[in-house]
């Protein structure tokens, strides 16, 4: 059974700017490596969606989202949000 390669996406989302969150990275091994390289080193949280990932990757960067993915969307900015409220909490307590 062959391995599938691993797969990444970056979104980025800002109020003031986009309507939808947008596509500012994609790709698949050594660049799905990278992506994650730099949103580690950045401290941005990392969520694997395997079935996210495959329809987000269909998307021509710099390109907002489409309305059929606004909830799975939705559900990973909250995951983010809990995420980061969670890390800020930590780091008060340090």
């Amino acid at each position: 059974m062959k391995r599938q390669r691993e797969k990444a996406v970056a979104l980025r989302y800002r109020k003031e700017d986009d309507r939808a969150p947008r596509v500012i990275a994609k790709g698949e091994g050594d660049i799905a490596k990278k992506i994650r390289e730099v949103a580690e080193s950045n401290g941005i949280p990392i969520h694997r969606d395997d079935a996210l990932v495959e329809l987000l990757a269909q998307i021509e960067i710099d390109r907002e989202i489409p309305q059929e993915l606004y909830a799975a969307v939705a559900e990973l900015l909250s995951w983010i949000y809990r995420a980061n409220s969670a890390l800020a909490k930590e780091s008060a307590l340090s």
